[in-house]
């Protein structure tokens, strides 16, 4: 797709302007619109985009990590501007209630949504998968179809084609003629390559997935159900790769703290009813 492409996405919240849909709320983290939905909401939402006769939707996640990326990279910020975003984790709704004076209604990290929504949706899709390594991949694929056997999952690419030269994984994704792409390269590259490629002629809906192929498949161990009901989910992380996310989280979270609350003295605002 050509920049000027780009330029054709609305943010998701105004795309909803003059239809018949009621608007969606949002609650900004760091000047950023955060779609603030129940699960049921949010679940019957996407099935509504993947049934609708026209119209492109790209789905992302704003946690504490990459909310630290959009503050520092414009140009990822303006990509996110253009996405329908969801609420990743403790981080945001600590920033929720710091700005807006209450958190997220639910927490709808991909890890979660993505597994809940092919649940949820009766209609078999042709789901593709795209990133991580060819091996995490095609275990992805084998738990999924065993997880919903009803849908239909292409694999499409791993994360490592010549992103200089995407024609032909952009051809494969649009011959594969696909309702939901799942698309794991990491942030913020994922976000900006669907953002700079992807149209409604290759998928209805999009989701920028990061690690999600990863958890699918067994290469990473999720924590256990107890731990992510206290929100810990990230010391558990912490605690398997320290090596790789120390950074992330040790020093991640300070600095996003820092941010929100500068912007809560930069923007001041009475905090929401």
């Amino acid at each position: 797709m050509s920049a000027s492409s780009s330029a054709l996405k609305k943010p998701a919240e105004t795309a909803l302007a003059g239809s018949d849909q009621p608007a969606i709320p949002v609650l900004p983290v760091l000047g950023m619109p955060v779609h603030d939905l129940g699960w049921n909401q949010a679940l019957a939402l996407l099935e509504q985009k993947l049934t609708a006769r026209q119209g492109f939707t790209h789905i992302a996640f704003l946690n504490a990590n990459n909310a630290n990326v959009m503050v520092r990279d414009p140009e990822y910020r303006d990509v996110l501007g253009r996405c329908l975003v969801l609420p990743d984790g403790i981080g945001v709704d600590i920033a929720a209630r710091l700005l807006h004076g209450g958190r997220f209604t639910a927490n709808l990290n991909g890890t979660d949504f993505v597994p809940a929504s092919l649940t949820f949706i009766a209609k078999p899709l042709r789901i593709g998968l795209l990133g991580a390594t060819s091996e995490v991949l095609q275990a992805a694929a084998v738990n999924f179809r065993k997880h919903t056997p009803w849908h239909e999952f292409i694999e499409i690419s791993d994360g490592y084609f010549d992103r200089a030269d995407p024609a032909l994984i952009l051809k494969r994704i649009e011959m594969a003629r696909i309702d939901l792409l799942l698309v794991a390269m990491g942030t913020p590259l994922q976000e900006k390559w669907v953002d700079r490629h992807l149209t409604d002629g290759h998928a209805r809906v999009v989701i920028s997935v990061g690690a999600l192929l990863d958890f699918v498949s067994g290469r990473v161990t999720r924590a256990p159900r107890w731990v992510r009901s206290l929100r810990s989910e990230w010391l558990f992380r912490l605690w398997l790769e320290p090596n790789r996310l120390w950074r992330r989280y040790i020093l991640g979270i300070p600095v996003f703290l820092g941010h929100v609350l500068s912007h809560r003295l930069r923007h001041p605002s009475a905090p929401r009813n």
